[in-house]
């Protein structure tokens, strides 16, 4: 298998001017924990994630310049000026990671666990002729290991079920009740559900655009309801 065939398509994607708090907004908008900045070009220039956000003076949990290691002090290392950045910037591109890792389309999805293990990451953005075009996370590649038992994946027709995949998520674009791309795999024309649902009617209505794109051969569900918080 290879990226293109388990990558979230619809990707959240924010430029080097977007604000910080508009940011926040996104990732808890969207239930995501990182986003790929892109310039005009749609070309990936680099990542933010939550935990960029988490020393911020607004909701008073900066780095007291008191408690830096004075180790960093001895070697001159101008660490405080850093953390002050991170904490009272106003736009993605003054604390985004520069430089990210990226991967093809067409990278093998064993050289993108191994680019996640070894670059301590959890992500990594999927680029088609240089521009943004998806996403892979550990979580799409633990459920393609979860499909390798599949029997019929001996007569997988890789460039089908890529092509079922786009047809759903076009389907799917738009509507506030469908699963995100990171959810949905295809494997031997069986459309797999993953994520946690609000309700059977979400799950019911997946089923539905599933089953009506053309080569589809079934959908199987392996999605858990959202817990219940007693006394909501």
């Amino acid at each position: 298998m290879q990226a293109r065939d388990v990558m979230t398509s619809t990707v959240v994607s924010v430029t080097p001017e977007t604000s910080v708090h508009e940011l926040a907004r996104l990732l808890v908008q969207h239930r995501i924990s990182a986003a790929p900045v892109v310039d005009e070009d749609q070309r990936v220039i680099g990542m933010i994630s939550e935990g960029d956000l988490l020393h911020r003076e607004e909701i008073d949990t900066e780095k007291d310049p008191a408690r830096r290691s004075w180790w960093l002090d001895m070697l001159g290392t101008d660490r405080g000026a850093g953390d002050y950045i991170r904490s009272h910037a106003r736009t993605v591109g003054e604390i985004m990671s520069r430089a990210p890792v990226c991967v093809h389309e067409g990278t093998s999805l064993a050289e993108i666990a191994s680019i996640l293990e070894s670059r301590h990451i959890k992500r990594v953005p999927v680029l088609r002729d240089g521009r943004l075009v998806g996403i892979v996370s550990r979580s799409n590649l633990v459920q393609a290991l979860a499909l390798t038992d599949t029997p019929a994946l001996a007569a997988v027709r890789p460039e089908g079920d890529a092509e079922i995949r786009a047809m759903l998520m076009g389907e799917l674009a738009g509507r506030g009740w469908a699963f995100p791309g990171r959810d949905i795999v295809v494997r031997g024309g069986v459309v797999h559900l993953w994520g946690t649902v609000w309700s059977s009617d979400q799950t019911d209505a997946m089923r539905v655009a599933a089953e009506g794109i053309p080569g589809v051969k079934g959908v199987e569900d392996h999605t858990i309801p959202y817990p219940v918080i007693p006394g909501l």
